[in-house]
C-alpha cells in the first residue's frame, strides 16, 4: 500500500524556491559563459532544481507484504517490517524523508530509526500492524504504539 508524505506549505515553498533561484543564476551563468563552460551551470541545473523537485515528486512510503519501503527522490530505504520496534509521533525538524514537521519516528533494527509523514497517518499504522502481524503470526505481539 502506497503512503505519499504530506507537504507541508512552508516546505513547498522552500524547495520551490530553491529550485527557481537555481535555474535563475545558472541561467545568467550561461547566458555569460562559452564553449566547454556552459556545462557548470547547465550541472548545477541539472542538480540544483532537479533534486528538489525529485523529492516534491517522490517522497512516498509502501507498505508491500514483510517490508516498509521508503522513497525521496534518489535515496530509498528498505526497513523489514519484522524489525520495526516502535513508531512514535514527532515533531523533530532533524533531517529525514518526511516533507512534513507532523512525522512518525520508526524506531528499528539495533538502534536505527528514520522519520517520515505520511499524509494519512493512521492508516499507514494500520498498514504496519497489518504487515507486522502477518509477518510475525506471533499471538499476543504488543502494538507498536
Amino acid at each position: 500500500m502506497l503512503f505519499r508524505s504530506k507537504i507541508d506549505a512552508w516546505l513547498l515553498i522552500v524547495l520551490l524556491g530553491a529550485a527557481i533561484l537555481t535555474v535563475v543564476a545558472a541561467g545568467a551563468a550561461v547566458r555569460q559563459a562559452s564553449g566547454m563552460a556552459v556545462l557548470v551551470p547547465v550541472l548545477v541545473i541539472a542538480i540544483g532544481a532537479a533534486l528538489p523537485i525529485w523529492i516534491l515528486a517522490s517522497t512516498s512510503y509502501t507498505v508491500d507484504g514483510g517490508t516498509l519501503n521508503v522513497r525521496s527522490g534518489p535515496f530509498t530505504w528498505r526497513i523489514p517490517v519484522s524489525s520495526i520496534t516502535s513508531i512514535k509521533p514527532s515533531n523533530s525538524p532533524s533531517s529525514g524523508p518526511a516533507l512534513s514537521l507532523s512525522r512518525l519516528r520508526v524506531e528499528y533494527g539495533r538502534g536505527k530509526s528514520i522519520l517520515i509523514s505520511p499524509a494519512d497517518q493512521q492508516a499507514f499504522l494500520r498498514a504496519i500492524e497489518s504487515a507486522k502481524s502477518a509477518a510475525s503470526q506471533v499471538a499476543g505481539a504488543e502494538p507498536l504504539i
